[in-house]
């Protein structure tokens, strides 16, 4: 079973003789250092690139390629070599990509020689680097591992070269380059786009596709913070293009081993089971409509790995698509009015007009033309609305747990899941000129923010008002709601939650977590128990960083709790003092690196007592509501999204159901 690591994550590594197996979607040079235990570099007679190919136990490829293959022979290595680190680089001075965010996240997979996969990373988060540490082989007490590393540099090989201690780096590097250079004729071009999936018609702007701006892959900001980096080097919108997520969630599709290259030609150096690196194309769509009539949507239609991922791209699509017929209703709207008010100056600025019948009818065909563009223009928008309604009522029936409301039936067969998924559920998301239709609101995990749950007085959408006990009770349930369904969506024994409740005030809305069983103790209370917890998650992130930074993630204190964890804090600024909040600070900005997660349940207006030293962790969580608030904004085109809760509803047994389920898992994981 292959091991899909995350970044710091190891695997052993069954035999000497392996395979290393690069998808970058574009070319890309790759090679190998040879370090010490220190991993250090002693001379360049370590490095293998595509001006030297060849060291004992190690063969590249001798010029740039969007695949790749590097053979690796671990029993030929030098004794005095305790790390192999797997390098790719952007070439220079060529007319391809500058930096890694702006291609697909490559994937790189370590296999036998049958081809069976033995671990496999797909290095996510690169922005301005043009050079990368993919993986690392190294010895651990005689035997040899692989760790996923992904560590960029923006200063290219020459960078990464020196952060490894060659002293000739820019040598080096200047000389791999030229290496490159002298092989482009042989280079192997980057796959092309995969063919536009086929979409039925919504009379929209043109979806996402190549020239088109790349947006970040989250677009729930809070409005007035400053805009996360993007989870992903690319959108998943509806049109062929790159996509970010090769090799992710689900098996890749099959596609035969690559032919055995021709004499005097160059070597094929693709993946045996993935022939580029664009994803398999969408199954195919409904039979045509009856001439005139609307394409029938169909759920699963976008691009992707795997239907989970569809279904994904096909959420994005969809908001993408409400998001542009919104933006361009708007403008036609501004544009009629700013076309009716420059007549009517017109009219007016002329004294010959401006009295009598003549002005009267100009005022009046004035607007009587803003009439007629504005109603074509919400007659497009009708349309374009009535599409994405009729293909929502198709997809939300069709969604996997983690993307499900509380109220579909897939929770009703719900099991403890075996594999994380790619995304998670915190709500939905609406526009006021299309109520009919609400798009779910996905969040890649695992989250790289914390949640801020706003249980401040606020207006609902129907103008009343909720006191300051209503709004702390629902946002407590919220939080409830929000864990659960991280507890559900993870495998057993992979995500542990703690609750610090100091006055006890959450009782009621934490009890279906507390009598499932599913936390890691009971809720903490009082200025002790909060210092407890906090100084026990506080130590765990100090202990990863270090083992991280240090090179030795495997060398953890043993009894250590790896499962991602997070901490909800009910009640908050009550019962902590100025030590607890710099731990929660550390927490939300330190934390999600390393698996600790926060979700604040708290006024923001209650806290003003601690000043500015609380702003900067405001900022850092995703801003959510217990009630329904236009308060979230997209990158694109600045909608400001009215955010509605995923609550659970009433009546509904569904969320003891599900705890109780996780809670028998777990009961069976630590046996």
């Amino acid at each position: 079973m292959t091991a899909e690591l995350t970044r710091g994550q190891n695997h052993p590594l069954p035999r000497a003789r392996l395979e290393i197996r690069i998808s970058a979607g574009t070319p890309v040079v790759a090679g190998a250092t040879l370090g010490d235990e220190n991993g250090t570099i002693h001379g360049v007679e370590r490095v293998v690139h595509p001006g030297a190919p060849t060291l004992p136990g190690l063969e590249v490829s001798r010029q740039a390629a969007a695949d790749h293959r590097l053979a690796v022979d671990l029993d030929a290595v030098p004794d005095a070599v305790h790390r192999v680190s797997v390098l790719l680089a952007l070439p220079v001075g060529g007319s391809g990509p500058a930096r890694f965010g702006a291609v697909a996240a490559p994937f790189v997979a370590v296999t036998d020689l049958d081809g069976d996969e033995v671990a496999s990373y797909t290095i996510t988060g690169l922005e301005a680097e043009t050079a990368v540490v993919a993986l690392e082989l190294y010895r651990r007490q005689g035997a040899w591992k692989v760790r996923a590393v992904g560590q960029g540099y923006a200063g290219g090989l020459a960078e990464l070269l020196a952060d490894q201690k060659l002293s000739q780096a820019h040598q080096l590097a200047a000389s791999i380059h030229e290496a490159v250079a002298s092989g482009l004729a042989r280079s192997i071009p980057a796959p092309p786009a995969a063919a536009p999936a086929h979409r039925p018609d919504h009379g929209t702007a043109p979806r996402t596709g190549p020239g088109a701006p790349v947006p970040p892959a989250s677009p729930y900001d809070p409005r007035g913070a400053s805009a996360p980096g993007p989870q992903t080097p690319g959108a998943p919108g509806r049109t062929g293009g790159p996509q970010p997520y090769p090799g992710g969630p689900g098996e890749p599709a099959t596609t035969g081993q690559p032919s055995a290259p021709s004499a005097g030609g160059p070597v094929d150096y693709s993946h045996p089971r993935r022939q580029n690196a664009a994803p398999p194309p969408p199954p195919p769509a409904a039979p045509p409509a009856e001439p005139g009539q609307p394409a029938r949507p169909v759920a699963g239609d976008a691009t992707g790995w795997s239907m989970e991922e569809r279904l994904y791209n096909q959420v994005w699509g969809m908001f993408e698509d409400l998001a542009r017929t919104t933006a361009a209703y708007r403008s036609a709207v501004d544009f009629a009015e700013s076309r009716m008010e420059k007549e009517l100056d017109q009219v007016l600025s002329d004294p010959r007009s401006r009295i009598g019948g003549q002005g009267d009818a100009a005022r009046e065909e004035a607007r009587s033309r803003h009439g007629r563009l504005v109603s074509q223009a919400r007659e497009v928008l009708d349309r374009d609305v009535a599409q994405l309604v009729a293909e929502a009522e198709v997809v939300e029936p069709a969604l996997p747990a983690a993307f499900a409301r509380w109220d579909n039936p897939v929770w009703h067969a719900y099991r403890v899941p075996m594999e994380i998924p790619m995304a998670l559920r915190l709500g939905d998301l609406h526009l006021p000129e299309a109520d009919r239709i609400r798009i779910p609101m996905l969040i890649r995990l695992p989250l790289e923010r914390g949640l801020w749950i706003d249980s401040g007085r606020s207006a609902s959408l129907d103008g009343s008002f909720a006191d300051s006990h209503e709004m702390r009770r629902l946002g407590l349930e919220t939080a409830v709601a929000h864990a659960a369904r991280l507890l559900a969506v993870y495998p057993a024994g992979e995500f542990t939650v703690h609750v610090i409740d100091p006055a006890g005030s959450g009782a009621q809305a934490l009890a279906p977590l507390v009598r499932s069983g599913v936390l890691a103790a009971p809720p903490a209370q009082g200025a002790a128990g909060a210092a407890d917890v906090l100084a026990r998650l506080t130590q765990r992130v100090d202990l990863v960083q270090m083992a991280l930074r240090g090179g030795a993630p495997d060398a953890l204190p043993p009894g250590l709790d790896t499962s991602q964890q997070l901490l909800v804090v009910n009640d908050f600024p009550h019962g902590f003092d100025d030590r607890a909040v710099n731990q929660l600070r550390y927490l939300a900005d330190e934390g999600p690196a390393v698996g600790v997660h926060l979700m604040m349940v708290a006024d923001r207006e209650e806290s003003a007592g601690f000043g500015p030293l609380l702003d900067p962790l405001w900022r850092s969580l995703l801003r959510l509501t217990p009630v329904a608030d236009d308060h979230l904004a997209d990158p694109w085109v600045g909608h400001a999204w009215t955010y509605e809760p995923p609550l659970v509803p009433p009546g509904s047994q569904v969320l003891q159901q599900v705890l109780a389920q996780v809670a028998a898992a777990r009961r069976s994981w630590d046996r």
